[in-house]
């Protein structure tokens, strides 16, 4: 028996979910879908999509941005400036095998 391997098919189908909700989610939806009278899968898709437009919109802090905003002191954690490394990890060798 040959196994035949159809892409379109994978493409299309639909993926089943399981989805818990507490009960302030669960009376949010059924408000929902009261007023829209959307079922529920249309209902989650709708709010996943705006959702998505969300964070597509809310602009992402560049990596600089990130740490400016990190206080890490005058010289940060280091033991040794950057143009000292050589003669800061020699001293710290040193230190830590006490010659």
């Amino acid at each position: 028996m040959a196994f035949l391997y159809y892409p379109w098919y994978y493409r299309n189908a639909m993926a089943t979910r399981t989805v818990r909700l507490d009960a302030e989610a669960e009376a949010t939806l059924t408000k929902i879908r009261k007023v829209t009278g959307l079922p529920i899968s249309e209902a989650l898709k709708q709010g996943l999509k705006a959702l998505h437009k969300q964070v597509e919109d809310s602009p992402q802090p560049t990596a600089f941005e990130v740490y400016q905003k990190l206080d890490l002191g005058p010289g940060g954690y280091a033991k040794y400036p950057s143009t000292e490394t050589r003669r800061g990890v020699r001293e710290i060798l040193l230190k830590k095998h006490k010659r």
